[in-house]
């Protein structure tokens, strides 16, 4: 088993074992207890009370973080050339088609997130084998495939997340970043946790909401009290 580091310990030591903090506290507490020397993300992990494996179980969303991911998101615009100018002006870093295709198919996929539309989905939907295992795959639930292009690298760019249920019934998303107020932190995690809430399947049965983790980049996980978060 690895030794904890001097700072490991220290950030152990400020979470009191077997306590479920409110999600304030411990918006506030993960950055006190994030040491790295960059600006570390943050994390939410939800346990969820669904069987990922039924269809009717399957958990999955999008969110508008109020303060953002933190993070430069970098959008491909895979449009026709009447979308260009529109996917340009919202911010999308890249835009193109088929230049941008072959570019892919030839191992290219240095980018966070691909926006296009319906008619080219034929064409994007051959990219399936290099773009499903990294999760970049244009889905019409995710708010990624649409004929309003410009609206949706905006979206993106300005802190819109979409999650899903793993097979082991975890939601995993970054919410932030450990240098946002502690107020900006609670209200993005606010948000995630009131929208996977809104989400519940009515075949879900029993306790829906099994645990919620607060993490950073290589800190311990802070566990959240979920009867104290309003709306759910």
């Amino acid at each position: 088993m690895a030794r904890l580091t001097k700072n490991q310990k220290l950030a152990q030591s400020k979470i009191e074992a077997g306590k479920a903090y409110t999600l304030q506290q411990a918006a506030a507490l993960v950055k006190d207890i994030t040491t790295t020397k960059f600006d570390a993300s943050v994390d939410l992990n939800v346990r969820l009370g669904v069987d990922p494996r039924k269809a009717n179980q399957m958990v999955r969303g999008i969110a508008t973080l109020p303060h953002g991911t933190g993070k430069t998101v970098r959008v491909l615009a895979l449009v026709t050339p009447d979308k260009e100018e529109e996917a340009k002006a919202a911010g999308a870093d890249y835009v193109g088609l088929d230049d941008y295709i072959a570019k892919i198919e030839g191992g290219w996929t240095d980018i966070d997130i691909i926006i296009t539309m319906p008619s080219v989905m034929a064409k994007v939907g051959k990219l399936g084998r290099v773009l499903g295992p990294r999760n970049l795959m244009p889905n019409p639930k995710s708010g990624t495939v649409t004929t309003e292009v410009g609206k949706a690298v905006s979206d993106v760019k300005g802190g819109k997340i979409d999650f899903k249920v793993d097979k082991t019934g975890i939601i995993h998303t970054s919410i932030g970043k450990a240098s946002f107020p502690a107020d900006k932190i609670y209200e993005n995690a606010l948000e995630v946790i009131q929208t996977i809430s809104k989400l519940k399947p009515s075949a879900a049965k029993g306790t829906y909401f099994k645990s919620i983790f607060i993490s950073s980049t290589m800190s311990p996980g802070i566990q959240i009290e979920t009867k104290t978060i309003a709306g759910i």
